[in-house]
């Protein structure tokens, strides 16, 4: 599940037109060719691995949890429920913001039962977070001046949001 909600996270932003990441380093192409075989692959393993691997996939379903904690930590939000709420998104604003909130949500409730039920390698993947969530924080700004540069540059369908967006200085 952890695998399918962060397929579904970064195809949702490159269908509403705010690209994706890698993007802005490989090309929209190459980034959804990427992201598209690592899912079919990590998937496809999940429901094969022996337990010698159990440390690998909690590794994985770590990056997975650091993934949604950097969207949350990192970006404008609320609270709803008692959750976070992201109010806008690396372009995502108004009505197109809910699906991506929903889809945050549920890969962070897979990730946390990934790691739940994996319980030999349920220390990478709590460990993940630690190490990573800094890392994302700082590349995800990154990854965004660099895409809203290409999409005045090179706009296209995948970065149609962006356009409007004033580039960073």
């Amino acid at each position: 599940m952890g695998t399918v909600g962060a397929a579904a996270h970064v195809f949702y932003e490159l269908l509403s037109g705010v690209a994706m990441p890698l993007a802005s380093r490989a090309g929209p192409r190459a980034a959804a060719t990427f992201w598209a075989g690592s899912t079919m692959t990590a998937y496809h393993q999940a429901a094969r691995q022996p337990e010698a691997r159990d440390n690998v996939f909690a590794a994985l379903t770590g990056l997975y949890l650091s993934a949604v904690i950097a969207h949350f930590l990192g970006r404008p939000r609320t609270t709803r429920k008692g959750l976070p709420w992201l109010t806008e998104c690396e372009g995502l604003t108004g009505a197109i913001i809910a699906p991506s909130n929903v889809i945050l949500h549920v890969s962070a409730a897979a990730a946390i039962r990934g790691l739940i039920e994996n319980r030999r390698g349920r220390a990478w993947g709590a460990l993940v977070p630690v190490v990573t969530v800094p890392w994302l924080l700082r590349e995800q700004r990154r990854e965004f001046g660099r895409l809203l540069v290409q999409a005045q540059e090179h706009p296209g369908w995948w970065n149609r949001r962006l356009r409007s967006r004033v580039t960073p200085a």
